[in-house]
């Protein structure tokens, strides 16, 4: 599998597809990982276009280069990788297609370097958090979804990911997917990419820094600051949401005020939150027809 260096990591990546294609960057969520795009990514280099679906920061060979660097989940991380692979792969714009963690970072990459994106593929819609605002409850049926947070925001919590890493992502795949009949095998195929040695600090500051419990890399602070005002996305975008996904209903994207630019929502029957790897077919459609914009 190659490998290429930022300014922070070392991040490990499958690519597809022709040198010259079009460029398309598919980024998977927690806890899942590249197997997201198994049936995804031979189709989009088949049509010509250049397909590149890296390992996110804590996830499978993907590594830190020094140890001194936070092992932080932070958004803003998340759009900095984002930012420095295309750099370092001397990728000048982009098609971005993302759900969850990897959601995130294309939509704030979008947002806030839309001349390096072509097109934008978001599932569940603006993924970029209001940290300003996350200490307001919502109401309970949407708060018991998130019990997961609140429970990594705490030192048990953090033990019992460490503990259970395969497990809870399981039990969690379930939950987010009630309609997704995965077996063993598929499972299996991503389990050892919670086995990095970064994966249960990344994951446990994510979760504690969207609320204000956890303080964030000090570097990455000037993209927070951006990130606070809530940009809006300039560039063309297909807003994707499984029907039954486990975390955010569909209403939760219904409002597309955020996105300024061309945009439609699609809502998919049948899929739940790991749409890519559920459904793949909406995704590679949108892809395809983003890439002539």
């Amino acid at each position: 599998m190659p490998q290429v260096q930022t300014d922070v990591l070392d991040t490990a990546y499958l690519e597809s597809g022709p040198a010259d294609g079009t460029p398309v960057i598919l980024l998977h969520g927690f806890p899942y990982d590249i197997h997201a795009y198994d049936e995804i990514a031979p189709p989009l280099a088949a049509s010509g276009c250049r397909v590149l679906v890296p390992y996110l920061r804590g996830y499978g060979p993907t590594r830190f280069l020094r140890p001194d660097t936070p092992r932080s989940g932070q958004q803003a991380a998340l759009g900095a990788d984002l930012l420095g692979f295309m750099d370092a792969l001397g990728i000048g714009r982009a098609i971005l297609a993302g759900y969850d963690w990897g959601g995130r970072a294309a939509c704030i990459v979008a947002a806030l370097w839309p001349e390096r994106v072509i097109g934008l593929v978001s599932v569940t819609g603006y993924n970029i958090q209001n940290i300003a605002a996350a200490s307001k409850p919502l109401d309970p049926e949407q708060e018991h979804r998130l019990w997961y947070q609140y429970y990594l925001h705490t030192p048990r919590g953090a033990a019992g990911l460490q503990q259970n890493r395969a497990a809870f992502a399981r039990l969690l795949w379930r939950l987010w997917s009630p309609s997704w009949a995965f077996d063993d095998a598929i499972f299996a195929l991503s389990a050892p990419a919670f086995d990095n040695p970064d994966f249960v600090d990344v994951v446990v500051q994510s979760y504690r820094h969207r609320y204000g419990y956890a303080p964030g890399d000090p570097a990455l602070e000037p993209i927070e600051t951006r990130l606070a005002g809530q940009p809006a996305i300039s560039v063309p975008t297909v807003v994707l949401h499984g029907a039954d996904d486990g975390v955010t209903p569909a209403s939760g994207s219904e409002n597309l005020r955020r996105f300024t630019g061309p945009c439609r929502r699609e809502v998919v029957a049948g899929a739940g939150h790991n749409l890519p790897q559920e459904t793949p077919e909406p995704v590679i459609r949108a892809v395809l027809g983003l890439r002539g914009t």
